[in-house]
């Protein structure tokens, strides 16, 4: 059994289910059937149109700092 051939088109819509539409890596990979390592490649090939992987960096930073943010807000309240 030979590995399989998959189209662009497939890649930017399994890519696009990621970036834009905000499905979790893991249910993505389990859904199509394809590894994570395929789909953190295709991202590479294939970043989020109008984002380089730069911005998509300075994105998740970004996040992750609100995130830490809002968690020790929410914490003080509690």
């Amino acid at each position: 059994m030979g590995k399989p051939n998959f189209s662009d088109a497939f890649k930017r819509d399994a890519v696009h289910q990621i970036t834009v539409r905000g499905y979790a890596m893991r249910e993505v990979s389990d859904h199509l059937g394809v590894s994570t390592h395929s789909l953190y490649q295709w991202m590479k090939k294939f970043p989020a149109k109008g984002q380089s992987p730069s911005d998509q960096d300075a994105e998740v930073r970004r996040i992750q700092k609100e995130l830490t943010r809002v968690t020790q807000a929410r914490d003080i309240l509690n």
